[in-house]
């Protein structure tokens, strides 16, 4: 790549950068929010006011975490966009998408310009939010749409935190063709909810208070049946469709299946489901407890698998803090569902995935920062380096060690499974439209409130250049 002779903000020399499809030595000059120059080591033609030397360091797109609770408005007493955002800096993530599960949703075009708000007087992170379709607010989607504010959708089909109801199946298709209409993507929290509930109460009959009967309650089939029905539908009204959370062997089996018959689906999986099982969860108890749950031994060896093919096409956490309080509890009925993670997947997926040789640093960044991208209507402006997309960049060092510990994270709920794990690679930077927004665990203040709303391509997403 080549630019004209230019005073660039920010130079990243000296590392080696790491795409989805080739990991080189390079240099790269941001100018003005994107980057305007990328060059082999030592060949820019551009000069900065400033530089980074990342000697011995990797240089990757800016990690994009899809799936994240910041709880605001309404339940800002378990994070906000300030702390969330905090953490996900911190974390080495340079964008997120918040979740439509807020007092009050994200359910109208009103509703997403107040969170817009709260988010842009805070976040340290750039940010898109999902709006939410429910039963009521079918005739809201297309004004969402319209408003820019929202790169795509959710239906929650099971049970979930703020008992956010689903649409009946009629009210169901007309949503999905409302938002085919809009050419943005719509995802869902795939379980069943007759099912779940028939086992919830079979087992609370029995006696069953452990960490297990959980995981009993919300059986594979409940995530497999969903993903069928979803991709019936899609199939039927021509939507565009995500599976959040994808916990199972057979949920990715069913995936495969409707994309060989030409369903457009993509799907994510987190750290807990590609690295942790349900024998973990008896051993920690409630704090692993999630929804869907942690499944048994093979069904994350088959998710990682699928990282790293590409038929999982992207990592997201599903960030969702709790109190200790709500999270703990030797009844597992009583513990709510949800831990922090987006501060803690990147050293994770890191430790478990990149330095065990189970996943390339190509296929990682293929499923952090392009397929989260891609999947929702904000490449290339996200996901990428090239020139004129945003300047992010996650920075990392494959050879820090360091411990996941709770008072060292900095979201405001920082109780996760990963707690006291050794960890062997970190984020040591992150940068945001060339701004240096964490350096070396050091976070510049003044970033506060530099985050922006990224907005969908309504039009379909390319391949990369």
């Amino acid at each position: 790549m080549t630019a004209a002779t230019q005073q660039a903000d920010l130079i990243v020399k000296n590392g080696t950068v790491v795409t989805h499809e080739e990991t080189r030595e390079a240099d790269i000059a941001i100018t003005d929010g994107v980057f305007t120059e990328i060059a082999p080591r030592g060949q820019l033609t551009s000069t900065a006011k400033e530089t980074y030397d990342a000697t011995g360091k990797h240089v990757l797109p800016g990690v994009i975490d899809g799936h994240v609770h910041f709880r605001e408005p309404g339940l800002e007493y378990k994070e906000d966009f300030e702390s969330g955002t905090r953490a996900a800096v911190h974390g080495g993530v340079t964008t997120v998408i918040d979740m439509p599960n807020t007092l009050p949703t994200t359910s109208t075009p009103e509703n997403a310009k107040l969170k817009q708000k709260l988010a842009e007087e805070k976040a340290y992170s750039d940010f898109a939010m999902y709006g939410v379709v429910v039963q009521e607010n079918i005739d809201q989607i297309i004004p969402m749409a319209d408003s820019g504010l929202v790169t795509g959708f959710k239906i929650f089909l099971g049970e979930t935190i703020g008992n956010i109801p689903s649409p009946d199946d009629g009210m169901l298709l007309d949503g999905l063709r409302r938002v085919a209409d809009t050419g943005l993507r719509i995802g869902f929290h795939a379980e069943n909810n007759q099912i779940l509930q028939h086992e919830i109460k079979r087992l609370k009959a029995s006696g069953r208070t452990d960490p297990l009967a959980h995981v009993e309650s919300r059986p594979v089939l409940a995530e497999v049946e969903a993903i069928q029905r979803m991709g019936l539908f899609a199939q039927h009204t021509g939507t565009k469709i995500h599976i959040y959370h994808l916990s199972s062997r057979e949920g990715l089996e069913m995936i495969d299946e409707w994309r060989a018959k030409g369903v457009d689906i993509t799907t994510e999986t987190g750290a807990h489901y590609a690295f942790l099982t349900s024998d973990y969860m008896a051993e920690v108890g409630a704090m692993l407890r999630m929804n869907p749950p942690v499944r048994e031994p093979g069904h994350n060896t088959a998710l990682l698998e699928g990282l790293a093919d590409g038929r999982v096409t992207s990592i997201a956490t599903d960030h969702s803090p709790h109190t200790r309080e709500e999270k703990l509890d030797d009844d597992i009925w009583k513990a709510i569902s949800g831990f922090a993670g987006v501060e803690t997947s990147v050293p994770v997926f890191l430790t478990y995935g990149v330095t065990t040789g189970k996943l390339t640093l190509e296929q990682f960044v293929r499923a952090s920062s392009l397929g989260p991208a891609q999947t929702w209507g904000i490449y290339p402006q996200k996901g990428c380096i090239q020139e004129g997309s945003d300047g992010d960049l996650t920075i990392i060092d494959l050879a820090k060690k360091g411990v996941i510990e709770e008072e060292k994270l900095h979201g405001k709920n920082n109780a996760n499974p990963f707690l006291g794990h050794e960890t062997t690679g970190a984020p040591v930077a992150t940068i945001i439209r060339g701004r240096i927004v964490v350096r070396d665990g050091v976070l510049d203040p003044e970033a506060r409130g530099k985050g922006q709303l990224v907005a969908p391509k309504r039009a379909e997403v390319g391949s990369p250049a």
